[in-house]
């Protein structure tokens, strides 16, 4: 089973990243309130990133390196990618 990690924006323009192993149930969940905390206090969100991985560890190690990132490095991997694709998802 592949794993996504995922970065959301968030209202207050902050970025949010966490894994999954089904997306669109977790943006669901998010929409609906009953995701992260974090998410919730700050909806609505876009959808900015997306990145599989083959495995749950491999996906939480990706995380936990895309977290160690300040703003402006996430950005510039956002903008990277979305030189490849386009993200235009808000929730």
């Amino acid at each position: 089973m592949n794993w996504v990690v995922y970065m959301l924006k968030c209202n207050d323009s902050s970025i949010y990243t966490g894994i999954s192993n089904n997306l669109n149930r977790r943006l669901v969940t998010h929409v609906n309130g009953n995701g992260s905390k974090y998410v919730r206090a700050r909806l609505p969100f876009k959808l900015i990133y997306t990145e599989e991985r083959l495995s749950r560890s491999k996906a939480i190690k990706r995380e936990i390196e895309i977290k160690k990132l300040d703003k402006k490095n996430k950005e510039l991997l956002v903008k990277s990618y979305n030189k490849k694709r386009s993200h235009n998802e808000y929730f």
